[in-house]
């Protein structure tokens, strides 16, 4: 029992050849890489950042000829932590768990890797480090990730409060789904003034949830409509054929780079959105357009049958 409880606290390394099965594998290592960055579930965690502990260790196959001395031919460390600076840029992520399976799925993609074991810990958050530790072979991923992340290219739709109202907007959607895009809506908050605080970030949810109140409105128009606020939600909305509506709070609020438009921009936030998805440009109806967008902007007004 003492050297199960030891081996629990070791290094991976040591958990690397502790557990080592249909081998001889070679290993590579990661060990405390620390970098500083928000994450976390907390409301104390936003908006700031901690430090988080990387270690690391990678089973490879060796290889069957002779190196060479050739960089291009071996698992580089750079690999390693490339995945992780790749994951933390892509979201901003609440538990460690989640940051831990997207580096080990990252890093099993490349050719040699056999097994990862991924474990990360936070410094700052009480007088020892807390953490997960994972370890995942090839088998246990999803290996086409190529797929799960292949590019779409949405037609994005900014609806004003007026063309949300619209006796028009069923057959805008009729027209717009016939294009054979996946379609998303954007909305701003309704036209009832929301509550204001006077504290930014507080309002900033407040502005937020208005936008979402807005689009449970636009979806209670048309069946064909569904709300949707997560990429997870969107991605396979759009490769199932399914009309969207953005709730912004999650995506915006867990973006690393997030929007410098703030809710009541909402056309801009919108086109911020617009943006994540390389669009070529987001149709706005019934509303005004902002002095700067992420993207270009074409205008219908609300009173207009055909797109």
């Amino acid at each position: 029992m003492s050297s199960e409880i030891r081996l629990a606290f070791a290094h991976p390394a040591e958990r690397a050849e502790a557990t080592a099965t249909d081998g001889p594998f070679d290993r590579i290592s990661l060990r405390d890489h620390i970098v500083d960055v928000e994450i976390g579930a907390f409301q104390a965690e936003r908006g700031v950042t901690q430090r988080i502990c990387f270690n690391v260790v990678v089973e490879v196959r060796p290889l069957t000829g002779p190196i060479d001395d050739d960089v291009d031919r071996i698992l580089s460390y750079d690999k390693v932590t490339e995945a992780i600076a790749g994951e933390l840029a892509d979201e901003r992520l609440n538990l460690l768990e989640t940051l831990a399976e997207r580096v080990a799925e990252r890093i099993l993609l490349e050719p040699q890797a056999e097994r990862a074991f991924v474990r990360i810990e936070k410094l700052d958050r009480g007088p020892g480090a807390l953490g997960v530790e994972i370890v995942r072979a090839k088998g246990q991923v999803d290996g086409d990730r190529s797929a799960a992340t292949e590019t779409l290219d949405p037609e994005l739709v900014y609806l004003g409060n007026a063309a949300v109202a619209s006796p028009l907007l069923t057959g805008w959607i009729d027209r717009l789904t016939a294009q054979g895009r996946p379609l998303i809506f954007c909305v701003g908050a309704p036209d009832a003034p929301a509550p204001q605080t006077g504290h930014r970030m507080a309002q900033r949810r407040i502005d937020l949830l208005a936008i979402e109140q807005n689009a449970w409105v636009l979806a209670s128009r048309d069946d064909r409509c569904v709300v949707v606020s997560t990429r997870t939600e969107l991605d396979w909305a759009m490769r199932n054929g399914q009309t969207c509506v953005w709730a912004p709070s999650k995506i915006v609020l867990d973006a690393v780079d997030g929007p410098s438009a703030q809710p009541r921009d909402a056309v801009a936030l919108a086109a911020w959105f617009a943006s994540t998805f390389n669009a070529r440009e987001m149709l706005v109806i019934g509303a005004g357009l902002p002095d700067q967008a992420s993207v270009p902007l074409r205008h219908m007004s609300a009173e207009r049958v055909d797109i």
